[in-house]
């Protein structure tokens, strides 16, 4: 049972997956310092520091469930405190690492763990699992996530309207695929192809955490099966020659601050959503495909860029579909497991239709 549900973090995508949250359960939100908007918001605000376990430990022991839309480095020991009182957790991380640590709880958990709940990881590996699964034999899955200004300006084309930490942590670290049927690790930033959407030119190429835990799953049964962020043309080289060749792999935080301060975020986005799959059915070769470009709405009266609302609506439609029993109750859940069809049923799902 599902009915009190804390959500860490209240910036943008934080603040919006409590809104939602709270027109199925009874939702508190805790941050540093409460958000500020001009409207009242439809949940209990607390201020605390995640850090101070005490507090973190006392506060999830009163709730069901925990929601963390924190940056990846600060999930660890939420999902350990979590995990030891038997709650459910969910989070968005796109950070292999923290994935690995949290699966790695499931052996005892009593609750669910449910990381990498976003959009990549997350919801593209729920539709690129969909369009595979009436193939008789698989060739190919390809998946691909972009989100980017309406009207990028300067040669990066790029707005920090997502976490910087992620995103400097997903073009530095190594990427997993599977090429040539075989499970394989390769280099984010490379990889570069073109991609046309809706008559729009974009590139896209590998960055790390995209897949989730599909590698695994898939081994064996796909000959190619890769995961790229889309972005405006030039992108790519120019993160590449600011990341290797600059060497500021070695100084994130400095990396972080100069795009923060270069590329600010912007309320005009759009989130751009591609999937392909390729096999033989009945003896017959098909591709099936998913593209989407989703741009700001309106939620409650208030505008949501397309970033804040298509992550928040993804882990959200999860935590619905653990509480409506259509998930399993506890233990890991992979993205890839989750059923398409039913995910856009839930009540927060259907924003994706």
């Amino acid at each position: 049972m599902i009915n009190k549900v804390l959500t860490l973090g209240l910036g943008k995508v934080g603040t919006l997956v409590a809104t939602l949250l709270s027109e199925k359960f009874e939702v508190t939100g805790i941050d540093k310092q409460a958000p500020h908007y001009d409207y009242e918001l439809p949940f209990k605000i607390l201020s605390g520091d995640v850090a101070d376990s005490a507090f973190l430990s006392k506060i999830i022991e009163e709730h069901d469930a925990v929601v963390s839309a924190l940056p990846y480095f600060l999930n660890k020991p939420i999902a350990k405190i979590a995990h030891d009182k038997g709650k459910h957790y969910f989070d968005l991380t796109e950070d292999v690492e923290t994935t690995n640590y949290i699966r790695s709880l499931s052996e005892t958990a009593t609750a669910v763990l449910a990381p990498q709940c976003g959009l990549a990881p997350g919801i593209i590996g729920i539709i690129g699992a969909d369009l595979a699964k009436d193939f008789d034999t698989l060739r190919s899955i390809e998946m691909r996530v972009g989100a980017l200004p309406k009207y990028p300006n300067g040669d990066l084309g790029y707005a920090f309207t997502w976490s910087a930490a992620g995103v400097v942590n997903e073009y530095i670290n190594d990427a997993e695929a599977i090429h040539d049927g075989q499970r394989k690790l390769v280099r984010s930033l490379q990889g570069k192809e073109t991609i046309n959407i809706n008559g729009g030119i974009y590139e896209a190429f590998y960055t790390s955490g995209g897949l989730g835990t599909m590698c695994e799953t898939y081994e064996g049964k796909v000959d190619r099966l890769d995961y790229k962020t889309i972005r405006y043309p030039g992108h790519c080289e120019r993160m590449n020659f600011l990341i290797h060749e600059l060497h500021m792999k070695n100084d994130k935080q400095q990396l972080e601050d100069i795009l923060k301060n270069a590329k600010p975020p912007v309320d005009e986005d759009v989130v751009l959503v591609y999937a392909a799959a390729e096999g033989w059915k009945n003896g017959a070769i098909d591709r099936k495909e998913f593209v989407r470009a989703y741009t700001p709405i309106n939620i409650n009266g208030n505008s949501w860029r397309a970033i804040s609302w298509t992550t928040a609506a993804s882990i959200v439609a999860v935590v619905e579909m653990v509480a409506m029993g259509a998930l399993d109750s506890k233990g890991f859940i992979k993205q890839e497991e989750i059923s398409f069809s039913e995910f856009l049923k839930s009540h927060t799902g259907q924003f994706f239709n």
